[in-house]
């Protein structure tokens, strides 16, 4: 089943910021005998977007986003679990063998807030990334999120054909009758 994001670009910026942040994290210390670029190229050979090196962020923004990830991590992590668990009471109240609309709204209510809650505390995290950013890296992050966006965009339609083009020979084939929507 293919699903239409009700806001794709909104879930393209998360995306972008989350890979940015994974990709801060992720660094680590060169090891003595390794060569400056050597951790930047892929076994092809080909050298693998750096978001920190084409930003250029600064040593100091580099810690800033490492300290702000260290510090969210434990809290989303818990905001997660809270999530999880409202959603699977959620179902259960709306699956149960007697069901009410007290239990079934109390139970969403607690859904919503920790939907809610997970949202802040990544849209917080974005805001103070972003307001690392000088006015260039800004610009240039901008069109790393478009970049990445097409490369998404494209991988998606290329998905998307690979998904319907043995429905569309089966129909051609006359096997099957083609949905009624």
């Amino acid at each position: 089943m293919i699903r239409i994001l009700k806001y794709p670009k909104l879930s393209i910026f998360a995306a972008v910021f989350f890979f940015l942040s994974a990709s801060i994290s992720a660094q680590d210390a060169r090891p003595v005998n390794q060569p400056p670029d050597a951790r930047f190229d892929q076994p092809s050979g080909e050298p693998r977007p750096n978001l920190l090196r084409e930003l250029g962020l600064s040593r100091e923004q580099i810690q800033t986003i490492r300290r702000l990830n260290v510090e969210r991590k434990p809290v989303e992590m818990a905001a997660r679990r809270r999530f999880q668990d409202a959603n699977q009471d959620l179902n259960m109240a709306i699956y149960s063998d007697s069901t009410s609309d007290e239990a079934f709204q109390t139970r969403l209510k607690e859904f919503q807030a920790a939907q809610s809650e997970l949202a802040r505390i990544k849209f917080s995290n974005e805001l103070a990334v972003r307001r690392l950013l000088t006015p260039d890296q800004l610009v240039k992050f901008r069109e790393l999120r478009q970049r990445f966006a097409d490369v998404r965009e494209n991988a998606e339609k290329r998905q998307g054909d690979r998904i319907g083009q043995p429905a569309l020979r089966r129909i051609r084939r006359g096997r099957q009758m083609p949905p009624v929507n």
